[in-house]
């Protein structure tokens, strides 16, 4: 069920040049996992292309960036290394600060992007004044938002051009599709890659007795893959998508790693997008 990787599809990331792995490793409460196993996961993925790793000084008050610096010691080259500073500290002299800490546990010199987490009370131009600054001293290759709805992106770029903002990273699963609705297409219209995180839900994926559920199983049964690689293949249906799903074990990690050699026909995209209708707009942008 889970073969060796054929090589991982890669898109180009948003406004950077740089051509990123389209599924990603997640480390989002790895630092409750079995440390070795953790590790070994993460390993796992380097080696089947999932070279885009994603972390926050949030995750575990910066427990997690530890062990993401120990899964990729003697690795840090092949790897599209993304953090993200909290909106507390990001103002301009804490984010650079902040960013500091992150390195210094991570045990690197630089990051391929820095992420602003959520929009908080910190000007946006402090914020980003930091981010280009991080970017003139060669300690961050680019940087991007997570968690910004359509306002919040237009706000970022009454501040800044278009090219300066690689990427916005949002909650995105099949029962959760808010980002269809504006988000995905402004990210379309100004060429921002769309990173979506906790791509199986959290503890919510959709169970084998449901309706959407019995469509998963159907699909992936014909293509002699496991549900959650047809659901992160749907995920991944536009240009500018990514995927960071979380792998606290090896076999979980070539799971994932596998789906980027699945391709669903037209015919099996229309099935899943009625089984997990987009919904309503909602007034707020949906977050974990």
């Amino acid at each position: 069920m889970h073969p060796v990787s054929k090589g991982m599809e890669r898109r180009r990331f948003g406004s950077t040049n740089r051509d990123v792995a389209v599924i990603g490793q997640g480390t989002w409460y790895i630092e409750s996992a079995d440390r070795a196993s953790a590790i070994a996961a993460l390993r796992c993925g380097l080696d089947l292309g999932m070279t885009h790793i994603d972390t926050a000084e949030m995750y575990g008050t910066g427990a997690a960036e530890k062990v993401v610096a120990e899964a990729i010691a003697g690795r840090r080259d092949e790897v599209f290394l993304v953090s993200k500073v909290l909106p507390q500290n990001a103002s301009r002299s804490d984010a650079l600060a902040a960013c500091d800490r992150s390195l210094a546990r991570l045990r690197t010199d630089r990051l391929d992007c820095y992420l602003l987490h959520w929009r908080g009370d910190h000007p946006l131009e402090d914020t980003i004044d930091a981010f280009e600054e991080l970017k003139q001293a060669g300690k961050i290759l680019s940087w991007g938002v997570s968690n910004f709805d359509v306002p919040d992106l237009e706000a970022v770029l009454k501040i800044t051009v278009e090219s300066n903002l690689a990427c916005n990273q949002v909650l995105y699963q099949l029962e959760e599709r808010a980002i269809e609705h504006a988000v995905v297409p402004w990210c379309e219209k100004h060429g921002v890659a769309v990173v979506a995180y906790s791509p199986f839900g959290h503890g919510s994926f959709p169970g084998a007795r449901t309706a959407g559920g019995r469509v998963l199983r159907q699909i992936a049964e014909a293509h002699n893959v496991t549900v959650r690689q047809v659901a992160l293949r749907f995920l991944l249906r536009r240009p500018l998508l990514f995927t960071i799903p979380k792998a606290s074990n090896p076999e979980h990690a070539a799971e994932n790693a596998n789906a980027s050699n699945l391709r669903l026909t037209e015919a099996e995209v229309a099935l899943i997008d009625d089984a997990f209708p987009v919904g309503p707009r909602s007034s707020r942008l949906p977050m974990l």
